[in-house]
């Protein structure tokens, strides 16, 4: 097609405006002149292609299609746009798609559009789609591991639609419990797996789950058996909708279960009013429970100013008595009579003596009985008057050794008893009881040897 109203330079200047780069070419493929429209055009450089031919100004795979376009017809019935590749002075390469026009005087008209954008948003659309392909092999890999789960448990699990109540999935603990291994459960009215007399309930328990989110539980017996079962319902949401994931577990015995809830109760009130102070926590030291005992003992008027916080905080050496007795604990599983000082609320130190026990079930946890040393002093206090002085008798050594050596050999026994001492309270770990005597476990050592109390066949001994 021909364009002879305008002149080749006035028309590519107009070009310029409307398009990212318009050339004037001459019939020997030399470019003429050179119009851009925006500023990332004239980046490239393109002024310095007025001179050299065409098809130098593009990269090697691009030169074919430049040819092509030189060869364009008048007579060509429509445009042909062809992309190609020219190199920028920064080392890259710049995608462009022309199309070209013949104009008078046996010139072409190459117009120019940046295909920059265009590459921009396919790098994206790349991108993304890699995104959801790698989001949705991670989803396959959690559904994966969520169907052996399903099917591999023991307890009966099935999935229920929350609005017909129909049964939309059972695994093998729930076919094995109905007793239908050619999964005829699947479509069946979830309700109807149980007695009559227990529909309404298990209905309820549905319902109040969809209402409150929350795991609900109740008991029912499974049609066509004696056999009772917790059933515990919690609710999740798909595309589909609603769903209830419902677990059934076996109850026991109603006799066992009653003694056992009695006597809970019991062990219960027991501790609730025992003379002694108790504690119950888990097995990094928080407590979950106290008596009112306990809480007499710490000064404290509400069980919710202990129940949450660390044990370790109310000893008056924190860390290091609880690193005591919870070893103890770990090791020996019991702690008896470990002395040691509380603080109270009001900030008064109290001396105090634990013992503890280690539960395995329902939870590993901690039970910890305080008892008031004060009080136990008090009582015997009449007693321990009666009790001789255990210094009187170095009253009688003044005037027969110098008092540096009384005082030395005092020093000595009275060290040798806190050692021992500390060596009972921890079992004889002697790491924990340099830690409380406040001794490195080399210095500890040191006065074992001294003592008498570490021998050199000790395989401790090569601690020295």
């Amino acid at each position: 097609m021909n364009i002879d109203q305008l002149e080749p330079h006035t028309f590519s200047k107009l070009l310029g405006v409307v398009s990212d780069v318009s050339l004037i070419i001459n019939g020997q493929g030399v470019v003429e002149d050179v119009s851009t429209g925006q500023d990332m055009m004239a980046s490239l450089g393109c002024q310095a292609w007025i001179g050299r031919r065409w098809t130098d100004t593009v990269t090697v795979e691009s030169k074919q299609k430049i040819r092509d376009l030189l060869q364009v017809q008048a007579d060509t019935p429509s445009l042909l746009w062809r992309h190609v590749n020219h190199p920028t002075p920064s080392g890259g390469e710049a995608a462009i798609q022309y199309v070209t026009v013949n104009i008078k005087g046996n010139k072409l008209l190459a117009v120019g559009r940046n295909m920059e954008r265009l590459a921009e948003l396919q790098r994206r659309l790349v991108e993304t789609q890699q995104s959801v392909e790698r989001d949705y092999l991670r989803l396959r890999h959690i559904e994966a591991r969520y169907r052996v789960l399903f099917e591999t448990s023991p307890e009966a699990v099935m999935m229920v639609d929350a609005h017909s109540f129909r049964l939309l999935e059972v695994n093998v603990g729930a076919q094995a419990l109905f007793k239908d291994a050619g999964k005829r459960l699947v479509g069946r009215d979830f309700r109807e797996c149980f007695e009559a007399g227990n529909q309404g309930e298990v209905q309820a328990l549905l319902r109040t789950a969809l209402a409150t989110g929350r795991i609900e539980m109740c008991s029912a017996s499974v049609f066509g058996s004696a056999s009772v079962m917790t059933v515990s319902a919690t609710v999740f949401r798909q595309e589909g909708g609603a769903q209830f994931l419902v677990r059934l577990t076996p109850q026991e015995s109603s006799a066992a279960l009653g003694l056992e809830s009695d006597t809970s109760a019991v062990l219960s009130q027991a501790m609730a009013h025992f003379p002694d102070g108790w504690l119950l926590t888990d097995t990094s030291g928080t407590v979950k429970s106290v008596n009112e005992e306990g809480m007499a003992l710490l000064g404290l008027t509400a069980a919710s100013q202990v129940i949450g916080q660390p044990l370790e905080r109310w000893l008056v050496r924190g860390a290091v008595d609880w690193g005591v007795l919870s070893t103890s604990l770990k090791q020996q599983l019991t702690v008896r009579n470990f002395a040691t000082e509380v603080t109270t609320l009001s900030g008064m130190t109290l001396p105090v003596e634990i013992s503890a026990v280690y539960l395995a079930k329902p939870e590993p946890l901690y039970a910890v009985f305080v008892r008031d040393m004060d009080r136990r002093m008090q009582g015997t206090s009449l007693a321990a008057q009666a009790l001789p002085n255990p210094f009187l008798e170095l009253s009688q050594l003044v005037g027969r050794r110098p008092i540096k050596d009384i005082v030395g050999d005092t020093v000595d026994t009275i060290e040798r008893m806190c050692i021992e001492a500390a060596l009972e309270l921890t079992h004889n770990n002697r790491a924990s009881a340099a830690e409380m005597l406040g001794l490195s476990r080399q210095s500890l050592y040191v006065k074992l040897r001294r003592f008498g109390i570490l021998s050199d066949n000790d395989p401790d001994s090569s601690a020295l």
